[in-house]
């Protein structure tokens, strides 16, 4: 499959967003695990659509991992990504032992070198994505929430889904929230470049 370039990459690298996709790991949708979430499959979806505008559109995809907590131990299948979210060779791919990505010190270094903007989905949003929102802030880059591209646990007999709109009220303290497809509607200077039409060949 050809891929075309968008010219916009190049004009303005530095408003070029950073999808960061957290713990895409089978820790949280596999029933009965610890980690497992029940209301995963509407966040897959909203996750998938945002992958799929990052890959067309050209906008990089930086992947963040659990590795080495007790449930994520690297070899093990609930450490591997959700079936469909593996990482293409150009992406790039972090590993931390703790909530927030910038846990990792590469992570840290490549949002931070680079100015980065970045839009965060993934899981669990009380925990990974809220911590990583708030390290983001204080470091002064700018944070995009997707909240339905998240999904949170239940916490202390709170509900799951109570515990996951608190904690997309929270973000906003620290990151802007928006929905998935607004986030693509207004990602619109990094939508996929027209694919020129060829003139038909000469009989």
């Amino acid at each position: 499959m050809t891929r075309h370039v968008n010219p916009a990459l190049y004009r303005r690298p530095s408003s070029v967003p950073v999808l960061v996709l957290v713990d895409m790991q089978q820790e949280y949708e596999i029933v009965g695990r610890p980690l497992a979430l029940a209301g995963i499959a509407p966040a897959l979806a909203k996750c998938r659509l945002a992958l799929d505008h990052a890959r067309e559109s050209g906008i990089p995809v930086a992947y963040v991992r659990w590795i080495g907590a007790p449930l994520f131990q690297p070899g093990t299948r609930f450490a591997r990504w959700i079936e469909g979210f593996e990482p293409h060779g150009c992406d790039m791919i972090f590993d931390r032992d703790r909530p927030s990505c910038y846990a990792s010190p590469a992570f840290a270094d490549a949002m931070e070198r680079g100015g980065a903007q970045l839009v965060i989905a993934g899981f669990a949003g009380e925990a990974a994505c809220l911590a990583t929102a708030i390290d983001g802030f204080h470091r002064g880059q700018e944070v995009t929430f997707l909240s339905d591209a998240s999904a949170s646990h239940d916490l202390e007999g709170i509900a799951a889904d109570d515990i996951h709109r608190s904690v997309s009220a929270v973000m906003r303290v620290f990151a802007d929230v928006m929905d998935t497809q607004s986030w693509i509607t207004a990602s619109a200077p990094f939508k996929p470049m027209p694919v020129p039409s060829r003139p038909a060949a000469r009989q």
